[in-house]
């Protein structure tokens, strides 16, 4: 693409509308004047935003935990996959390139997540930092909202995980190391392929492949637990080097890996069509026709215990060449019969509400 063009380095291709807009509006071409291309300025905008509340809970079955924290709406990593993209419906803006460009910074999450932490009747579990938009996205270099509600995390002994695929989690590795020895703290580093080429287009705005594998191994260095997210998997697409990926990650440092294939909600199906149609024209259809084989005929399957997954025979396949591969570079081996250990809730103190340490 010419950098001129301003969609240059963003993922989506449109400013396709949300699902709750009460008006649709539709280009054509009348015959009259040439078509002209949208010529809107894609420079990122971050709103102020004052959360009432920071945790969000949750009971779905398929992911491994129950509560989790987004100190960030809207994502400038610019994934094209990224099943958070439908989100940013509910506030009237478009999920493509909206989603990457207008961004809401939650500047008081710490301080509301004091008061929560705070309260007589909280239950501890994990927390899940950022599982919805990459808590350490670009923009967290001058907010530092993740920062913040780590040193809380930290004061309080919390458990927290993390799943990221910038090198920008390095900066807290003076937090992260001491909470590791404490078991207290697990980080995934998401690597969906190591083709840089492919890479730049999927996740524009990310960090290269190469730059995550030395964050697994600055993770692993600092002795903080690590694994490996290959995700999203896109069958014809990146799925071919499944294998690659667990061998670098394992080499770098990561003791543990998942993996998940990728899903189209809402908008993002339109989304990921208009990529293809971009960057893979020839390969578009083949793509899409494996994605509904793996979705019962449709393109996206909501349902709990699949929808990660996949059903049908290529899905099958990518779970025993993950299962293979895990085996033959030592990921997820937690001996016979083990599940992975689980942080520690028990060291847990509450803070005190106005942010001062307790005497006694």
């Amino acid at each position: 693409m010419d950098a001129k063009d301003p969609r240059y380095l963003r993922g989506a291709r449109s400013f396709v509308q949300g699902r709750f807009e009460s008006v649709a509006r539709e280009a054509f071409d009348d015959g009259w004047t040439p078509e002209e291309p949208d010529q809107r300025e894609l420079k990122t905008q971050v709103t102020i935003e004052r959360a009432r509340s920071i945790v969000s809970h949750n009971d779905s079955p398929d992911v491994g935990f129950s509560q989790s924290i987004n100190p960030y709406r809207g994502c400038e990593h610019g994934c094209i996959y990224c099943y958070a993209r439908p989100s940013h419906a509910y506030l009237e803006l478009s999920p493509g390139l909206d989603f990457e460009t207008k961004l809401f910074a939650k500047t008081n999450a710490a301080e509301v997540l004091r008061e929560t932490l705070a309260k007589p009747g909280y239950q501890v579990s994990p927390i899940a930092l950022g599982a919805n938009t990459d808590c350490y996205q670009p923009i967290e270099r001058k907010y530092r909202i993740t920062r913040q509600i780590l040193e809380l995390l930290a004061e309080c002994e919390h458990p927290v995980t993390m799943v990221t695929k910038s090198a920008l989690v390095e900066r807290d590795l003076d937090l992260l190391g001491p909470m590791a020895q404490k078991n207290l703290v697990k980080v995934f580093v998401s690597i969906g392929t190591l083709d840089r080429t492919l890479a730049r287009k999927l996740e524009p705005r990310a960090a290269s492949p190469q730059r995550r594998l030395d964050v697994l191994k600055a993770l692993s260095g600092a002795g903080v637990p690590c694994g490996v997210m290959v995700a999203a998997l896109i069958p014809a697409l990146n799925d071919r080097t499944m294998e690659h990926v667990l061998e670098a990650a394992a080499a770098a440092g990561a003791k543990e890996a998942a993996y998940v294939i990728m899903r189209l909600p809402n908008e993002l199906k339109v989304l990921f069509k208009e990529w293809l149609a971009e960057h893979y024209p020839r390969r578009a259809e083949h793509v899409m026709s494996i994605v509904r084989q793996m979705r019962g005929g449709r393109e996206n399957d909501p349902n709990f215990g699949s929808r990660m997954s996949g059903t049908g025979n290529y899905a099958e396949l990518i779970e025993k060449r993950f299962d293979i591969a895990c085996r033959r570079f030592n990921l997820n081996d937690h001996g016979a019969g083990r599940e992975p250990p689980e942080l520690d809730c028990s060291r847990f103190r509450p803070p005190s509400p106005e942010g001062q340490l307790k005497l006694f």
